[in-house]
């Protein structure tokens, strides 16, 4: 009787552990599998220089995992899942379900032109979108309500890697070398973490403290299941352990109102927001990017964006309000340059944040609510740390005033602010009293 083999196409599970797709693989190709990763043209076109740089090197830390049986294909899906089930005989293809709008999509044009099933089992969350509703069997439009009924679903536990997989051998592209990534990072950086995990309430708004996990990284290649997470976090009695596991509910909040709502990844779930009047992106955007508005605290997310494909949460949420209610730009223009920009950059949780922060999205922050760019950084940097390690400039200005460079004299290399905040606060809430009206 010839061996039987299965596929596992990996996608945003980069990992052997706690991935039950895996172990369907193994179980329906009798221990044989063929491990692939294609990169798809679209997705590589439209991730940035830092995704791409984390997925090389995760993609490589599987392989090795792997015994570097990874193959890695580049092409339309479509075309080279089918070829290499011919190629290697494979009686079924297993993945973990993809909720993203092209995602499903791709996944029904790679079913369509298989001639063996396609078995989706589990996915990227503890809880899958579309199966948290409320008594009318309807999705929650507010995260509150929808937190609750999430804990009280649950979840499952977290399963073992399989043992005694026979990987295939096939031809594959070579891959790059790179820093360390994949699920042994993950795993190591995650259990260090929650050593601190009980001072999240603490820290978690101080970007000068660098407080946060940064699990947003590994979470988005699927280097880790959120479900780890979750079993780990049960065993942490703290307030700090019960606002994380908040947040990891916050992002499956996301994923299900996109996938529900596949528009919401450039388009307002609040129709009224479509008349919202915005101002045509121009000098002002790029003052933006670029990390020279003049208000420091912007500035200073933005050069370590521009740095290190990463920022603070709490300056994110800074930099978003300041696009769009200080500057009046619309908010897919920041939602694009973050996705271009992000180490993390996941569309769910990115147009979904964006939205939140602009008052367009459900269970929105509301519209009148304006971040301070001076007071946020004088309430969250108090010493002015953060600010003074991303804005060189500003190093000769001491504690607190490196928040506000123009009352003590400015500095030397770095801009006046380009809006009055107060102005610009004014002129965001008469643009949203006129969609109102």
């Amino acid at each position: 009787m010839p061996d039987v083999t299965a596929m596992m196409w990996f996608r945003r599970d980069l990992r052997l552990g706690d991935n039950p797709a895996l172990l369907d693989a193994v179980s329906a190709g009798d221990g044989r599998v063929l491990g692939v990763f294609v990169v798809d043209p679209l997705l590589w076109k439209r991730s940035g220089d830092r995704r791409r740089e984390h997925l090389a090197t995760s993609l490589r830390g599987l392989s090795e995992a792997m015994g570097g049986r990874l193959v890695v294909r580049s092409g339309d899906p479509a075309t080279v899942i089918p070829a290499l089930t011919h190629e290697v005989g494979a009686v079924s293809v297993h993945i973990s379900a993809d909720y993203a709008p092209y995602g499903q999509e791709r996944d029904k044009e790679v079913e369509a032109a298989l001639n063996c099933p396609l078995v989706a089992t589990g996915s990227p969350y503890a809880i899958a979108p579309g199966r948290i509703v409320n008594q009318q069997d309807r999705p929650y439009q507010v995260f509150t309500p929808y937190f609750r009924a999430w804990l009280e679903h649950g979840w499952r536990q977290p399963v073992e890697a399989p043992q005694d997989v026979q990987w295939v051998k096939a031809d594959s592209e070579a891959l790059p070398e790179g820093a360390a990534a994949g699920e042994d990072a993950a795993r190591q950086h995650w259990q260090a973490y929650l050593d601190d995990v009980a001072q999240y309430d603490d820290v978690r708004d101080r970007p000068d403290l660098d407080g946060t996990s940064r699990m947003s990284i590994p979470l988005k290649y699927g280097e880790i299941h959120p479900r780890t997470m979750l079993a780990d976090l049960a065993r942490r009695r703290s307030g700090g352990a019960e606002s994380y596991r908040r947040e990891l509910a916050w992002r499956e909040f996301c994923a299900d109102l996109l996938a529900r709502n596949p528009q919401a990844a450039w388009k307002p779930l609040r129709s009224e927001f479509d008349k919202m009047a915005y101002d045509e992106p121009g000098d002002q955007l790029a003052a933006w990017q670029q990390g020279r508005t003049g208000y420091p605290f912007v500035d200073a997310g933005m050069r370590q964006l521009a740095a290190s494909g990463f920022m603070h949460n709490r300056v994110r949420m800074v930099v978003a309000s300041f696009l769009v209610k200080d500057l009046h730009v619309h908010w897919k223009y920041g939602a694009r340059w973050f996705m271009q920009s992000l180490r993390d950059g996941d569309l769910a949780s990115n147009s979904l944040n964006w939205q939140w922060v602009a008052g367009c999205g459900a269970d929105a922050s509301p519209y009148f609510r304006i971040f301070n760019p001076v007071g946020q950084g004088l309430k969250f940097d108090p010493d002015g740390e953060y600010v003074r390690r991303w804005i060189p400039e500003l190093r000769d200005l001491n504690g607190k005033t490196a928040h506000e460079p123009w009352k003590y004299g400015g500095a030397d290399g770095y801009p006046d602010p380009i809006v009055d905040h107060a102005e610009a606060r004014r002129e965001a809430l008469r643009r949203y009293e006129a969609i109102k009206a």
